[in-house]
């Protein structure tokens, strides 16, 4: 656990190029078209991305968050692997995840996780911002169980509205990579 976390990210955006990235002819989430898509389970579902992931989005926690969350699947990783890092640091954040549709018995339920007080600080993760449609979703649910959503962290920003999109319900949206450092890499390999 003593690699720096240059050399960490350096290694998630190899991982991210070889595995994840994909060139052709796609139809994202949000409807639009695409050249590439980038499917982040690979990586995030892979003990070592998953281990990356959970460090490079620790260290980007603010303070007072006490959970991580996200819309199922795609965030389930990526909560799981920050909050058990957490654990390790002696840091305890919870993890939550936030299902697209109420549980249908049981607790009828949109949030899975530990209890937390109303006004708790959670940090919506994500694995690929594009329009921000899903992480909204996430971050609604949210709002509307009584946690205060700080902000959003993805792992890659595909610069397609996201930013926008979250700016404009005033929760600020960071990256660890933009699109453009993915293709940068590519370019150069």
């Amino acid at each position: 656990m003593h690699d720096s976390l240059a050399d960490l990210r350096q290694e998630l955006l190899a991982l991210l190029c070889r595995d994840a990235y994909r060139a052709g002819e796609f139809i994202l989430s949000s409807g639009q078209k695409s050249h590439y898509y980038i499917n982040c389970k690979p990586v995030t579902l892979s003990a070592r991305g998953a281990y990356l992931v959970g460090r490079l989005f620790l260290a980007q926690l603010a303070p007072e968050a006490v959970a991580v969350a996200g819309l199922t699947l795609g965030a389930d990783p990526l909560v799981v692997a920050v909050s058990v890092l957490s654990n390790v640091q002696g840091q305890d954040r919870a993890a939550l995840i936030v299902r697209k549709e109420a549980k249908g018995h049981g607790t009828m339920s949109f949030i899975e996780g530990p209890p937390l007080p109303q006004g708790a600080v959670v940090t919506v993760l994500e694995d690929v911002i594009t329009t921000g449609g899903s992480a909204l979703k996430a971050v609604l649910r949210l709002q509307e169980a009584g946690y205060v959503v700080n902000e959003v962290l993805a792992i890659v920003d595909r610069q397609a509205g996201g930013e926008a999109a979250f700016a404009a319900q005033g929760i600020p949206l960071r990256s660890l990579f933009r699109i453009s450092d993915l293709e940068a890499y590519l370019n150069a390999v």
